[in-house]
């Protein structure tokens, strides 16, 4: 278990210069989408890499493909969100 938190309790350190808040939630944000990615079997690396490759040319519509995660999670997601408010 202990091997477990050791990256988490080794980054706090760290984690306290990123420079300003925001800088701080992006940080956070990319470690959430690599936890996300080893949670789901994948290899963070490989799925970052391969991520970024394809973002310049993705359709926006499309930007939640690109999540860590697999399409029945993607769609499991969908159906819990409520529907769009036409304005």
């Amino acid at each position: 278990m202990e091997n477990c938190i050791r990256p988490i309790a080794l980054g706090k350190k760290n984690w306290l210069f990123a420079g300003s808040e925001r800088a701080g939630q992006r940080a956070a944000a990319i470690q959430t989408l690599l936890g996300t990615a080893k949670l789901n079997g994948l290899n963070p690396a490989a799925w970052l890499k391969e991520t970024l490759e394809k973002l310049p040319m993705w359709p926006n519509s499309r930007i939640d493909e690109l999540l860590p995660l697999t399409p029945e999670q993607i769609t499991a997601i969908k159906q819990t969100l409520p529907e769009k408010a036409t304005w």
